[in-house]
C-alpha cells in the first residue's frame, strides 16, 4: 500500500497527464465572457455548472496546474451534513447528491471516471455535558433540513456501536449513519476539470496579477503574469486562499477578510489489536471520521491499520502564512495535542507509528469562517465564491451550481445562499456555523 505522501504524489502525477484545453499563458485569446480566477474545486465546479447551463467563452486561470498548493487535494476528504446552519446542510446534501448521480449525469457521454471511490463511513461528533444542547439543536437543524439519518446517541448507546470508544467525559454523539464519509478529492477535481474541458471550457495556466479598472469601478481587463490584458464580461473570485488579495487587486474597495493559513494531516499506524486496559480493541478500517469535544479528529485510512489524524492548532498559534511557509509540519501539535487526545479517547491508540504527514492551506474567513458568495458591493462585475474555512472541498459542487444560477439565471434557483452574501461583511454583522474544525 502506498503511504499517504506517496499516494498525493501519484495523484499529482495523474492530474499532470490530464488531457483538453490547457493553454500557457494568455496571448491566445484577449476576451471572453466569463473569467474563473483559481481552478481549484471551488473554480471548476463553477466552469462546469456553468457550461452545463449552455453558458460559453469560459476561462479558467490556474497558474499551479499541478496543483502543488492546492487546498483540496491536501485535505482529508470528508463530506458531511452536520451542520448547524441550514445553509450549510442543504449544501452538503448537494454535495452528496453530486458524488453519487450528479456527476455522472453532468459527465454523460464524455470520457471520464467518475467513481470518487466515496466510503460512507460516515461522521461521529461527540460533546460534554457543555456541548450537549447545542448537539442536539444542530441535530433538529440537519432532520429539518432533510439529514435525518443523522442519529443522536448517548454514552451506553455509543459504547454498543463502537466498542473501541471510550465514553468518559462524553455526554452524547451525533452519527451520520449514511451520506457522509470521505472520498478523494483528487478524482473530483480530475473528473471535474475534464468534464467542463469537453464542454469548452478553457483552462490557461497563467497567474491574474492585477485588475485594470473601469471609472465605474467594474473590471475592465484581468491582467496575467505573462504581461496580456484578458477582458471579461464576468470575473468569479474563487482564488480560494488567495481570495482576499484578488479583491485587493481592485484597489479602495471593501475588502474580503479571506487568508491562507496552514493545516496539517497525520497519517499513523495502529499497532495492537486491543489497549492495554484489556478493554477497548483497536477501530476498525471503516472507523468513522471522528470529531473528539477537543478538536482533535481521526479516521480510518484503508486498510492495514492506518489513519488520518489532525487538529487546528490554537488560535495563538494560527496565523496568517504564504506559499513559502505552509509546507513545514507542525510536529509538536501532534505530540502534544493530537497524540493525547487520541489515546484517551481510543485508548488503543496508546502505541501508534506516525508514517506520514503533510500541510496543506487553508482559506480561513476571518469574519465567521464560513463561505462567501455573491456579487462584491463596490465592483459590479465581480463575484465572489471563497472563504469557505475547512468545508469547500464538499460545499463546491452547490456553490458550482449556485455561482451558475446566479450569471445565467439572474438569481438563486435552488439552494438560497443570500446569507452567505457580501452584506453580513459590509455591516460587520458575522453569521456563526457551529461545526467549524
Amino acid at each position: 500500500m502506498l503511504t499517504q505522501r506517496h499516494a498525493f504524489a501519484s495523484r499529482q502525477a495523474r492530474l499532470a497527464r490530464l488531457p483538453g484545453s490547457v493553454l500557457r499563458g494568455g496571448r491566445s485569446f484577449s476576451s471572453c465572457d466569463v473569467a474563473v480566477v483559481g481552478g481549484g474545486v471551488i473554480g471548476t465546479s463553477v466552469a462546469l455548472h456553468l457550461a452545463a447551463l449552455g453558458r460559453r467563452d469560459i476561462v479558467v486561470f490556474e497558474p499551479d496546474a499541478k496543483y502543488t498548493y492546492a487546498s483540496a487535494p491536501r485535505s482529508a476528504g470528508g463530506l458531511r451534513q452536520q451542520f448547524s446552519l441550514p445553509v450549510n446542510v442543504e449544501l452538503s446534501l448537494y454535495g452528496v447528491d453530486f458524488l453519487k448521480r450528479g456527476l455522472e449525469r453532468l459527465c454523460e457521454g464524455i470520457d471520464v471516471d467518475t467513481d470518487v471511490q466515496f466510503k460512507e463511513n460516515g461522521y461521529l461528533l461527540l460533546a460534554t455535558p457543555d456541548g450537549e444542547a447545542a448537539l442536539r439543536e444542530n441535530n433538529a437543524v440537519q432532520h429539518s433540513a432533510g439529514a435525518g439519518w443523522i442519529r443522536l446517541l448517548d454514552p451506553s448507546e455509543l459504547k454498543s456501536r463502537f466498542p473501541w470508544l471510550s465514553t468518559e467525559g462524553v455526554a452524547l454523539g451525533s452519527f451520520g449513519e449514511r451520506n457522509e464519509g470521505y472520498f478523494d478529492p483528487w478524482a473530483l477535481l480530475q473528473a471535474m476539470r475534464k468534464a467542463a474541458m469537453a464542454k469548452g471550457v478553457r483552462f490557461v495556466e497563467t497567474a491574474v496579477t492585477a485588475m485594470r479598472m473601469a471609472p465605474d469601478k467594474s473590471i475592465a481587463a484581468v491582467q496575467l503574469a505573462d504581461g496580456t490584458d484578458a477582458t471579461a464580461k464576468t470575473v468569479v473570485n474563487a482564488a480560494g486562499a488567495w481570495g482576499g488579495k484578488v479583491v485587493a487587486m481592485c484597489g479602495e474597495v471593501t475588502p474580503l477578510p479571506v487568508v491562507p493559513r496552514k493545516r496539517c494531516i497525520f497519517l499513523f499506524h495502529a499497532g495492537v489489536e486491543v489497549a492495554s486496559d484489556g478493554l477497548h480493541p483497536r477501530p476498525p478500517e471503516n472507523t468513522p471520521l471522528t470529531i473528539d469535544a477537543s478538536g482533535v479528529y481521526f479516521r480510518s485510512e484503508g486498510s492495514r491499520n492506518r489513519f488520518l489524524c489532525g487538529a487546528s492548532p490554537k488560535p495563538e498559534a494560527d496565523l496568517d502564512c504564504d506559499a513559502d511557509a505552509f509546507w513545514a509540519v507542525d510536529y509538536d501539535l501532534f505530540e502534544d495535542v493530537i497524540w493525547p487526545a487520541l489515546a484517551e479517547r481510543a485508548p488503543a491508540f496508546e502505541a501508534i507509528k506516525l508514517e506520514s504527514s503533510w500541510a496543506g492551506l487553508y482559506e480561513y474567513n476571518t469574519l465567521d469562517q464560513n463561505g462567501v458568495v455573491g456579487w462584491h458591493p463596490d465592483v459590479p462585475n465581480l463575484l465572489v465564491a471563497c472563504g469557505f474555512s475547512g468545508h469547500g472541498l464538499q460545499q463546491a459542487p452547490g456553490v458550482g451550481r449556485a455561482v451558475a444560477e446566479l450569471l445565467s439565471l439572474g438569481g438563486y434557483d435552488s439552494i438560497d445562499l443570500s446569507v452567505l452574501g457580501y452584506d453580513r461583511i459590509l455591516r460587520n454583522e458575522p453569521v456563526f456555523e457551529r461545526g467549524i474544525y
